[in-house]
């Protein structure tokens, strides 16, 4: 199974390799050591962890983070599921915005016709975020 370094974890959990230390320390996510004497996460163990953690997160903030500059508040005028994916389009002023994304997706941001959501553009891909 893989295990994860201190510092790894801290870099998928997006934290410092302090933070992920004063978390192992507290016992929040368990470790053992290698033969090095190196700190080390089971890989089930973090992805337990940060399942947990970003449910945590979520219910304290809903700011959403993303690099994806062009941005385009709008209406969802259309949602099309299908089984693993669905279309969602989205009126921006006089644009119309198309995305491909999973119906999971569409369920996690409960996503409706009439809604008011932002449309983010990076080169060809469109993502959706709500407001």
């Amino acid at each position: 199974m893989q295990s994860y370094t201190i510092g790894q974890a801290a870099r998928l959990l997006g934290v410092s390799p302090d933070t992920a230390r004063r978390w192992a320390d507290a016992g929040r996510v368990a470790t053992h050591r290698d033969e090095g004497g190196r700190r080390l996460i089971e890989g089930r163990d973090l992805a337990a962890f940060s399942v947990e953690l970003a449910k945590a997160d979520g219910a304290e903030e809903e700011t959403s983070y993303t690099s994806v500059r062009n941005a385009f508040p709008g209406i969802v005028t259309a949602i099309k599921l299908g089984d693993v994916a669905a279309q969602v389009e989205i009126q921006a002023g006089p644009h119309r915005l198309v995305s491909l994304l999973t119906r999971e997706a569409v369920e996690e941001l409960s996503l409706e016709v009439g809604m008011e959501a932002t449309a983010r553009v990076k080169s060809t891909n469109v993502h959706i975020d709500t407001t």
